[in-house]
């Protein structure tokens, strides 16, 4: 038996032992209410047998009713425990991993560089390939501060007038020249211009290089990677559209929660510590806006943010 199993199995066990206990003792109440009947007979005094029976059977139920919902309630509170405990045991093991890689690589190009000369576009390619790594390991910094800034409360948007057109194509820009999981994937912008909303520009960034980061993470190489902006109905949209494996329809309620990555981490190949879903779902409820994600048709998702005009 597993060990996380063991202390449901007890759980269970007790629960059991209590109905039996209720059960046997309701059998021995009910019992002594019909010798008292018969009792009670034989002086000549008539009591209503009928009554009492039905009024221990009411008790009896609603104490059942009681010990079978807290026991529920127990259940589900210690499942949900597990899965905290599961998804820190693979927070822990990815972003060891994460922080770990980034660091050993740059290391590697530095002290390559140091060792050897080489001719100037060769020192421009490692140093090139170090800032990469770099860029990589602040952007998982960043997520780490951020996720600790909503869980204390202490993070509080400073909103202004922001031209969101030119911030994401910056992104766009940014991440096409790093290529952020080098599988030269095509990052297509479909940006309408000078779209201006009223937001923390900080916080509008986080959430689109979390959103493209993540599609580009679970897409095949040479996919492409569509990014849209547009105002519709009075709402500034956002949608991210990727050719991934796409997300079943039982894990699309789960995705944005912290630490939540679908599948095993010491199995999974993608990288990710599953907080950018997290945090940027917080952010752009902090905004104001909404997060909804569905199937990208033949294949894939489509993240979609909205905010109001």
């Amino acid at each position: 038996m597993k060990k996380k199993s063991r202390p449901l199995f007890i759980f269970y066990l007790l629960v059991a032992y209590v109905l039996f206990q209720f059960c046997w003792w309701a059998y021995h109440i009910i019992n002594l209410q019909y010798i008292i009947y018969h009792l009670n007979l034989s002086d000549g005094i008539e009591t209503n047998i009928s009554a009492k029976i039905w009024m221990v059977a009411g008790e009896g139920a609603v104490f059942i009713l009681i010990l079978l919902i807290g026991a529920i309630f127990t259940r589900n509170s210690f499942n949900r425990e597990v899965a905290l405990g599961n998804q820190q045991k693979n927070f822990l093991l990815s972003v060891t991993h994460e922080l770990k890689s980034p660091i050993a690589a740059a290391k590697l190009y530095l002290e390559t560089l140091l060792k050897r000369d080489f001719e100037k576009d060769k020192q421009k390619e490692i140093i090139n390939n170090t800032l990469k790594e770099t860029n990589r390991l602040l952007g998982l910094i960043e997520n780490i501060l951020f996720s600790a800034k909503i869980e204390s409360g202490s993070y509080l948007p400073v909103k202004e007038d922001v031209n969101i057109s030119e911030t994401t194509l910056e992104i766009i820009s940014i991440l096409k020249a790093r290529d952020p999981e080098q599988k030269n994937q095509q990052f297509l912008s479909q940006i309408e211009n000078n779209i201006f909303l009223n937001t923390d520009n900080i916080a509008f960034y986080s959430i689109v290089i979390n959103l493209i980061e993540n599609a580009a993470k679970y897409s095949p190489p040479q996919s492409k990677i569509i990014i849209e902006l547009k105002k519709e109905k009075g709402d500034t949209i956002l949608s991210i559209f990727d050719e991934g494996p796409g997300i079943p329809e039982y894990e699309k309620k789960n995705i944005f929660d912290k630490f939540y990555r679908i599948g095993n981490e010491e199995t999974r190949k993608a990288k990710g510590t599953g907080l950018g879903l997290y945090i940027v779902k917080h952010l752009v409820e902090q905004l104001g806006g909404k997060i909804s994600v569905r199937n990208n048709i033949p294949m894939g998702s489509i993240f979609e943010v909205g905010f109001k005009f």
